[in-house]
């Protein structure tokens, strides 16, 4: 388990609900809710949310190489705009997810904080004869549900992205920033809010929703947003391009709607069930505003369109809006049906 950070937010909003010390996904320490966790969501998405994510952790690099060292080792072609990233291990599996944004001396980091040790040890010791520093900061992660501020807070470096944007308040500015947004308009909203939207969104995270054996075509949205398929070599891009040219992978990330009736709920990492034949795993589950009880899932793609699936006892159905079917010729294979007069 990540360790406990504390975040000055919690005691100064009234009503906060925080997140037990014992959350195995590193969060406690900030605001699951402040009373109202439904009406918090519905009423940031109509308008604008601020939530504390001081769960998270940032690193900061800097030196004149900094951006062609990462351009070297994660999947994402990094340039002058904030965008996401994606570590990956030798056969292409994902290790770590992150926000990176360029400044004008530096690139920020931030990533959940479990597994965040192993992501700045691997930062550190690839440097080689690189330019390149790496350091953790004391910036603090919000974030914002519903529409962008008209002017961000002073000091602080955005990272829009579409209805769930983030930006890093300096080392000592966290209740400066939350307080200058809250005047700005926004609600204060909890965690639980921002989850639900994230699970409504298809935007996983790694340790609560992926497998050690999960590869990035298994999320499809994060192909383009995280992942450059055009962009030189980095590790573990062997299996990006191998599935984007020949094949598609058997599991794909969705969002599953479950039974509000059962007594009982999954649990993340549970299997989800087409009798007793295990077909998917089972993420985050959380409860929508609009949706009711829903949870992320990676699910075998023969079985996205069954009937009577299960999960931890709990009848579940994969929303069919969220059933992804590329079904298009893959450029490879059409290349090698070509070289056998297929």
């Amino acid at each position: 388990m990540a360790d406990v950070r504390g975040s000055p937010i919690i005691d100064h909003v009234p009503g906060a609900v925080a997140v037990p010390d014992d959350d195995p996904l590193g969060r406690a320490g900030v605001a699951w809710h402040y009373g109202a966790p439904l009406v918090e969501q519905r009423d940031a998405l109509a308008g604008r949310g601020v939530v504390d994510l001081g769960h998270r952790r940032v690193l900061r690099l800097t030196g004149a190489d900094r951006v062609d060292y990462v351009n070297t080792l994660f999947s994402q072609l990094v340039g002058e705009e904030p965008t996401e990233a994606l570590n990956l291990d030798p056969q292409g599996r994902v290790l770590h997810h992150m926000a990176i944004t360029p400044t004008a001396g530096a690139l920020y980091i931030d990533a959940e904080p479990a597994g965040f040790g192993e992501l700045r040890d691997y930062l550190t010791r690839m440097i080689f004869r690189f330019d390149v520093q790496v350091a953790e900061t004391g910036h603090h992660v919000l974030g914002i549900l519903g529409a962008d501020p008209d002017r961000w807070p002073e000091g602080c470096l955005p990272h829009p992205r579409r209805a769930m944007s983030t930006l890093l308040a300096p080392e000592g500015g966290a209740i400066a920033a939350w307080d200058a947004l809250v005047a700005g308009g926004a609600r204060p909203t909890g965690l639980m809010a921002w989850e639900a939207e994230r699970v409504a969104g298809l935007r996983p995270e790694v340790a609560a929703d992926l497998d050690a054996k999960a590869i990035p075509h298994e999320v499809p949205g994060w192909i383009g947003a995280a992942v450059h398929l055009d962009k030189g070599c980095y590790r573990g891009q062997e299996t990006v391009s191998r599935v984007h040219n020949l094949g598609r992978p058997p599991r794909t990330l969705v969002l599953l709607q479950l039974d509000g009736s059962a007594g009982e709920r999954p649990a993340p990492g549970d299997p989800v069930l087409a009798g007793r034949r295990a077909v998917g795993r089972v993420g985050t589950v959380v409860d929508h505003h609009e949706y009711g009880p829903v949870a992320l899932a990676l699910v075998k793609r023969s079985a996205q369109t069954a009937a009577g699936l299960t999960a931890g006892g709990c009848a579940v159905a994969v929303d069919p809006a969220t059933v992804f079917r590329d079904d298009s010729p893959k450029p490879g294979r059409v290349a090698v049906d070509r070289l056998r007069g297929r």
